[in-house]
């Protein structure tokens, strides 16, 4: 163990950063955060609020010669009444952009949610350590991607040799915004969501305003996407609205053309993907509100909408889906970089058979890795909407 006259600690800084759209200076540290300070005012929903802050796609990038660095954070971790123990958050690093460990934060603060009441509270708890030793020698680039369902707040960065910020890699930046699929729900680490994977497999930069629970065409979120540079964008729209029971058909479809008029505005020409859900069995044919399930000692999630009230407007996966289809079909006849693809063919039928979700609603790890190569294969490729 190094002592503390080893160390160079190096303050962090929004250049060392890649990932975030805000950073917030709290008592500790450094808070990332992937909605803006403007757009977190304009909310009131404590799910958002706990769901933009978890750092889904946002990682460390450093330049340096250092065999041996240590990332001192505070996380907030999630217990939920009912169901089991959540393991810890994961780093993953990357050298010269290949794995090259993983590692996880102890202590920390714990956020306690009965989901039965709607109600929540917090326990304090330390600052922790992440330590990576035995890296190679010479200069390389690093990045330490911060687990993506776990707030960090980001307090000391050492290292034995000096660090610099990593420089521009020159790749398309790729702004994806969804529901907890897209933020990361179970996948095994931040670098194996599907949006991170398939990010890798194409060769861009990930922007992932994946938020769990907060895919709900919200107009701050538009209008942070409009403000965030990018190159590609995609959105992934329809579960949330779904299992929140948020809206009608009337209200769905003069939404999501705001949604997308909105990201037009700052993105005019630029690639953007409208992409329906995937298999939900759950909610294709009945509509919310979500409610869990923990009848087995676990946790599962049933809807409980009755189907009869789609003749009222109510929302099910396969109306948005068709609705979707309907809007894109229509705008893209005066928009020629507009493109639709139907969520089912990143995980459908067959796959429901194979890869069941394990809660009803949320994707494993290796369900994750079937979606990023086939989102991939499917966008990036000759004659995707993000063909090179």
């Amino acid at each position: 163990m190094r002592t503390t006259d080893d160390w160079i600690t190096t303050p962090i800084t929004r250049d060392l950063l890649r990932g975030a759209l805000d950073l917030e200076r709290t008592e500790h540290g450094l808070l990332p955060h992937r909605l803006p300070a403007w757009a977190r005012a304009q909310n009131n929903d404590g799910q958002l609020a706990m769901a933009e802050s978890q750092p889904s796609g946002v990682r460390l990038a450093l330049r340096t010669r250092a065999t041996a660095l240590e990332l001192d954070t505070l996380p907030t971790k999630r217990a939920y009444v009912g169901a089991p123990p959540r393991p810890d958050g994961v780093y993953d690093l990357l050298v010269d952009g290949r794995p090259a460990g993983r590692g996880s934060v102890a202590g920390g603060n714990t956020l306690t949610i009965d989901m039965t009441t709607g109600t929540a509270g917090v326990e304090p708890g330390p600052v922790g350590t992440l330590r990576f030793t035995d890296l190679p020698e010479g200069d390389k680039d690093i990045e330490i991607w911060l687990p993506h369902n776990e707030t960090t707040e980001l307090v000391a960065l050492r290292t034995d040799a000096p660090v610099e910020p990593a420089p521009d890699p020159g790749r398309r930046v790729w702004l994806h915004h969804g529901s907890s699929i897209s933020h990361g729900s179970d996948a095994a680490s931040p670098t194996t969501t599907w949006p991170a994977l398939a990010a890798s497999l194409g060769g861009v930069e990930l922007v992932n305003l994946g938020l769990g629970g907060g895919a709900l065409l919200d107009p701050f979120t538009a209008r942070a996407m409009r403000d965030t540079p990018a190159d590609l964008i995609s959105v992934k729209i329809g579960i949330n609205v779904v299992n929140a029971d948020l809206m009608r058909l009337r209200a769905f479809g003069p939404a999501v053309h705001g949604f997308l008029d909105t990201i037009r505005e700052g993105h005019p020409t630029a690639p953007l993907l409208v992409v329906s859900p995937i298999l939900c069995p759950v909610h294709e044919d009945t509509p919310g509100p979500l409610a869990p399930d923990f009848t087995d000692g676990g946790v599962r999630f049933v809807a409980t909408g009755d189907p009869a009230e789609r003749a009222s407007g109510k929302l099910t996966l396969n109306v948005i889906r068709d609705e979707l289809s309907r809007i894109v079909n229509r705008r893209a006849a005066d928009d020629e970089n507009l493109y639709h693809l139907d969520g089912r063919e990143l995980y459908g039928e067959a796959d429901g058979a194979d890869l069941p979700l394990p809660d009803g609603i949320h994707p494993d790890a290796a369900t994750h890795r079937l979606i990023g190569e086939r989102f991939a294969k499917l966008a990036f490729a000759d004659r995707g909407a993000f063909a090179g």
